[in-house]
């Protein structure tokens, strides 16, 4: 079987988030199950930095390899990819992101041609790539060399859709009467047209397959998602294990495993609250949260929480970036608390791999959370999440259940303060109790999020697919 992916970000080329995170994993984990997959991408000029060799063919193309092999071909432009920012700069998005995406999706489908590459799948990644099952089916649908090809898009987030001025569609190259599937509000929106027009619409977890088809999660597109419930299908995402490895960590002070965890995790503790002038204390649990400083990642509720901080026994780490208001609140509360609260403003690979480790708690109280890769993390390295019963945190955190004393993590069902506040007096409480947050942190470790479960229900949604 023959796949060609097509995303905007792919890591280690290009990555903004998630998606690339996934587009640099997946194709290697197919690979691995016998997948022949070929990956397309537009070139930006950040891929120059990053630190794999890029081969010049003077073709409009240029190539590069991935883990185990697989070819990355890269959409040149300098008109639309030579800039600094992959869909923006300070001032906003692009304005001509539509010309620029358009470009990328309908050179793609020729590079194939051109490269004489007859695929089974285009698998395709968020709006950026959207186009591509439309330009299949009303652009290429009468050409022999794509007749058997079947196309799969995957939402990543379904808050970003690519929506568009309407003047925009006609430069698309379509027919006018396409334009309906494109329609948002007297806009154009890639996003729905490529749900209209793909073959099977897949996202990256069970449950945010079934929210999106609701009003409260549709972005206005439930609808339209709902039209197409049959060809709807939830993968949880998967977590590279071998980045994610506290037994192989180079971060980490000391490294662990399930049979040396406390020990080790004590002393990545110290180390933490060492390097953040926090008062070094054992009895009580560190709290961290790595990430967007956005509404979507519920920082509105971390600061409901924190505006008490002086009555609370416990220390907090932030780590990331985002709305400044966010920031600047953050910062204010630690400043008020150099003891108990640390906040660092920005990304870095280094401590992110450290507040894993060395924290005790993980708070995720996410407004919506499509898949979520925190907590999965938080459970590889036995630190134990505190999440919102929402999208891809219900797939992977079990409620602890304290009757049954079961459950890797602690989950609040409303979005409210008032709720997160319950559940975390309930991880602060069963931290205090050594022998029981030693078996959650035990059923943490024993969760299995490698790529090769993902995988295979990719492998299973394509070969569906081939044999319709």
């Amino acid at each position: 079987m023959k796949v060609a992916f097509c995303s905007a970000e792919v890591f280690p080329f290009a990555k903004t988030g998630g998606l690339g995170e996934v587009c640099g994993t997946l194709p290697v984990a197919l690979k691995k199950r016998g997948i022949d997959v070929t990956v397309i991408m537009p070139r930006f000029r950040c891929i120059q930095d990053c630190g794999r060799p890029i081969r010049e063919t003077g073709e409009g193309v240029a190539t590069a390899t991935l883990d185990e092999g697989i070819p990355v071909y890269f959409i040149e432009s300098k008109l639309f990819f030579d800039r600094d920012g992959l869909y923006g700069d300070a001032h906003g998005d692009y304005p001509d992101n539509a010309e620029r995406f358009q470009y990328y999706c309908l050179q793609t489908l020729e590079l194939l041609r051109r490269l004489k590459r007859k695929v089974d799948i285009v698998h395709c990644h968020d709006w950026h790539a959207a186009l591509i099952p439309v330009y299949l089916k009303a652009y290429y649908g009468d050409d022999p060399f794509y007749a058997k090809t079947k196309s799969v898009l995957t939402i990543h987030n379904l808050a970003h859709q690519g929506v568009f001025p309407d003047k925009d569609y006609g430069k698309l190259g379509l027919r006018n009467d396409l334009f309906e599937s494109f329609e948002f509000f007297g806009k154009a929106n890639f996003l729905k047209a490529g749900i209209l027009h793909g073959d099977r619409i897949t996202t990256v977890s069970p449950q945010y397959a079934r929210e999106i088809q609701t009003p409260r999660f549709g972005c206005g597109l439930e609808a339209v998602l709902r039209s197409r419930a049959d060809k709807v299908t939830g993968i949880l995402n998967g977590l590279n294990y071998e980045v994610w490895n506290p037994a192989t960590d180079p971060f980490l002070k000391e490294r662990y495993s399930a049979d040396d965890v406390e020990t080790a995790k004590s002393a990545n503790k110290t180390h933490l609250q060492k390097e953040f002038r926090l008062s070094v204390r054992s009895d009580i649990p560190l709290c961290g949260f790595v990430g967007r400083l956005s509404h979507q990642k519920g920082i509105d509720l971390i600061l409901k929480v924190l505006q008490d901080m002086k009555d609370r026994d416990m220390q907090v780490l932030i780590l990331g970036s985002g709305d400044g208001k966010y920031q600047r609140h953050l910062q204010e509360i630690a400043a008020q608390y150099p003891q108990k609260m640390a906040v660092s403003i920005h990304f870095d690979e280094r401590l992110a791999h450290q507040i894993y480790a060395g924290c005790d708690l993980l708070w995720m109280p996410s407004h919506f959370e499509p898949c979520g890769l925190s907590q999965m993390i938080g459970l590889r390295y036995g630190t134990i999440p505190v999440v919102h019963h929402v999208g891809g945190l219900v797939d992977t955190v079990v409620p602890f259940d304290s009757s049954r004393r079961t459950g890797n993590g602690f989950v609040f069902d409303k979005y409210s303060g008032e709720d997160f506040e319950k559940a975390l007096h309930q991880a602060v409480a069963v931290f205090h109790n050594k022998a029981l947050f030693r078996r959650i942190r035990q059923d943490a470790f024993a969760a299995d999020f490698s790529w090769d479960k993902s995988a295979h229900e990719y492998e299973k949604v394509y070969r569906c697919l081939l044999s319709d």
